[in-house]
């Protein structure tokens, strides 16, 4: 029957001039015809017509004026998330044009326009007279919402996404607050829409308090800058910006500011900050970051950013399944007061080219590689000022082979060739040649048992013997003062980070580990190791944990439980148990909680510049302990100096229509240019205008 009835209204309709380009869809409990002109459904109606679908009690059509009248309670819901509810309607055919009374309007199912009229007009535009706009969940209970904005007329502009407020009046918690006559904000649905942002407060005890008014303007579809005036009552004068661009085959983002304050009164601050990505043909990529600074002191002052170094490299590269190059300039500027930038190596270049490969007769995989590489010191004295280039050439080949009983043998051998050429150092020859053979076999055997209430345990020995030539030349090491010693590089041919050292000489390493996994969700993995060596060669600094004729046992523990807990704990230490280091990470993500710790202790090791034992604990969590409250808290003290050296905490409020974040921070570390500092913020964010507010997820529900 129903399907009898659509049929008969769609005839009908497609008489109308209105319909005859897009006909319409009805569906009613009750239709009849009133002559030859006027149609009536009554009883659940409900009409598709282009991107409408209109829900009423009762609609009346007339074919000779081609309009409708709608007894409500009516819903006219659209394709783009509008919403058009009312008590009564009379509208065009094609639902243009025509008058809404008791309506309201509700966009992106975030903000909500009441109003004693809606008039539809041209099909773009909707006008409200007498309006409240809000994002609020209003109820019986509580029928004052958190904020509104009253205003005499809004037309919202559906092809612009724009709402036009005229006489509009903020009120939080029924008070007003602020009156402006015009106002234009973009509506939810928008992405992108010249205006102002989320303002911001800080106050520092540098720059004292100050406002950042942030404003945004498009250029076109594929660009934007933010400009962001900053005053603060220390007399800052500041101009932020960010440039964004977006291109056919890449993007790029400037960030940068323009400073005078009482800090140092006498000079313009500024930094910039520049990043971009580009495809090039034949799939390589060109990356690039540039970032520069006025000062050491600017970007902790203001904020910015915590970095100590800046870093600004030029890259092209390319990854495909057995290849892999890449060619790199970057320029290294740094900020501690300790370092000289003369001496530091400032402008480094570099190529690199791999390709792997499964050789025919050999089998397994193989790897050549090469390399060249140099840097420059601005410094042009003696030794301090040495600058290095080196050309380098390798390959490697790798196979396994699998034993009936599930033992693992693992042959590998490589050959590295290395090339330098130095300058600004009487103490070196110049030039320096070095080859650097490898060869390790290795032995796994991995254990499976199977554990009367389901758990699952493994347990694997492994072995490996590892030789390498001794090394005689005078190369100077600058990329490998830092090691590291762990599970990762346990069997690793050199453990070294870089390329100007090497592990020597004949050496054993061994490991074995456990893991239980557990019917309840739960595992347990342990795991213990060390180096073995046939003579002791002196080749790592005191304090790493490889030096020695037998390195330091490596131990390690990690615990995963069902509810997400996390704990791992990797220790270093020797044979009468005096830790050269040790580090202990814990993290817990739930739906209330996200934390995560870590406590490292390390020996004191003068070749990596700590001259004495350094032991710090960090701590960063996030506790949602109401449904609209979350707690925010940073902390890292350092116990050689038994003094915090960074806290912080943070409140956020959040509802469906408001957002309310109050944070503090302070940085007690000190240096010649760098002086404590305490950071205030408040920042209050509106749903319901722009599509970064969206606070759906915390929409309340009327109850009675």
């Amino acid at each position: 029957m129903l399907r009898h009835l659509a049929m008969t209204l769609l005839l009908f309709l497609l008489l109308s001039p209105a319909a005859r380009a897009a006909p319409a869809t009805l569906v009613a409990d009750n239709v009849s015809v009133d002559g030859n002109s006027r149609l009536v459904a009554e009883g659940h109606v409900e009409v598709l017509y282009e991107t409408y679908r209109l829900k009423a009690s009762r609609i009346i059509y007339d074919a000779d004026t081609d309009r409708l009248t709608i007894d409500g309670p009516m819903t006219v819901t659209t394709l783009d998330g509008r919403i058009l509810q009312a008590d009564q309607a009379t509208l065009a055919g094609d639902l243009s044009e025509g008058l809404l009374t008791s309506a309201r309007l509700v966009l992106d199912q975030q903000l909500q326009l009441a109003a004693a009229e809606i008039r539809r007009v041209g099909g773009r535009y909707s006008v409200l007279d007498k309006t409240v706009a809000s994002s609020c969940t209003v109820c019986a209970s509580n029928p004052v919402p958190l904020w509104q904005i009253r205003a005499r007329r809004v037309i919202h502009d559906e092809e612009k996404q724009q709402l036009y407020f005229d006489h509009a009046r903020l009120e939080l918690v029924g008070l007003p607050i602020f009156y402006l006559p015009r106002l234009r904000m973009p509506d939810p649905t928008l992405e992108r829409s010249n205006g102002f942002l989320v303002p911001s407060i800080r106050a520092t005890n540098g720059l004292g308090t100050g406002l950042k008014l942030p404003y945004f303007v498009t250029l076109g579809r594929h660009a934007d800058v933010t400009i962001t005036p900053y005053f603060s009552t220390n007399r800052t004068r500041t101009l932020e910006l960010r440039y964004r661009q977006a291109f056919r085959n890449g993007e790029i983002e400037l960030n940068g500011a323009l400073s005078r304050d009482d800090l140092l009164p006498d000079d313009t601050r500024r930094y910039l900050f520049a990043d971009g990505r580009f495809d090039l043909p034949r799939d390589f990529t060109l990356s690039f970051e540039i970032k520069t600074v006025s000062d050491r002191a600017y970007l902790l002052d203001y904020g910015i950013s915590e970095t100590d170094r800046l870093i600004s490299p030029i890259t092209i590269s390319r990854t495909r399944r057995d290849e892999f190059i890449r060619a790199e300039l970057t320029y290294v500027h740094s900020l501690r007061a300790s370092e000289n930038n003369a001496t530091l190596p400032s402008t480094l270049a570099g190529a690199t080219w791999q390709h792997r490969f499964s050789p025919a007769t050999l089998g397994g995989i193989a790897e050549t590689e090469l390399e060249v590489f140099g840097y420059n010191r601005r410094s042009g004295s003696d030794i301090a000022g040495r600058d290095v280039a080196r050309a380098s050439g390798a390959v490697s080949w790798k196979r396994d082979w699998r034993g009936a009983s599930g033992l693992l043998l693992e042959a590998k051998t490589a050959l590295v060739l290395d090339y330098y050429a130095i300058e600004d150092d009487s103490t070196r020859p110049d030039p320096i040649f070095r080859a650097a053979p490898f060869t390790a076999a290795a032995l796994r055997w991995p254990l499976v048992k199977h554990g009367a209430s389901g758990a699952v345990h493994v347990l694997e020995p492994a072995a490996q013997l590892v030789w390498s030539r001794d090394d005689s030349s005078d190369i100077p090491n600058e990329d490998s003062l830092s090691t590291e010693f762990d599970e990762g590089n346990l069997f690793s041919l050199n453990r070294y980070p870089g390329s100007d050292a090497y592990e020597q000489g004949l050496r054993a390493n061994i490991g074995i580990g456990w893991t239980r996994f557990d019917p309840g969700g739960w595992s347990l993995s342990l795991g213990a190791g060390r180096i073995l060596r046939a003579e002791n060669n002196n080749s790592f600094s005191s304090g790493s944990g490889l030096n020695g004729v037998n390195s330091d046992w490596l131990a390690t523990a990690n615990l995963t439980t069902a509810r997400n807990l996390r704990l791992t704990n990797r220790a270093l230490f020797d044979d009468e148990l005096r830790f050269e280091r040790n580090e202990l990470q814990v993290g817990w993500n739930t739906e209330m909680l996200e934390l995560s710790s870590s406590y490292v202790w390390l020996r004191a090791n003068p070749a990596e510049s700590r001259p004495v034992n350094s032991s710090e604990w960090e701590f960063n969590t996030s506790y949602r302990f109401r449904r609209n409250w979350t707690g925010e808290a940073d902390w890292r003290y350092d116990f050689t100096s038994e003094r915090a050296a960074r806290a912080g905490l943070g409140l956020e409020y959040r509802n469906e229509c408001m957002t309310v974040g109050l944070s503090v921070s302070r940085r007690f570390t000190s240096t010649t240019s760098l002086r404590p500092t305490t950071d205030f913020g408040l920042t209050v964010s509106l749903a319901g205008f722009g599509s970064s507010n969206d606070s759906r997820g915390y929409r309340q529900t009327c109850t009675r």
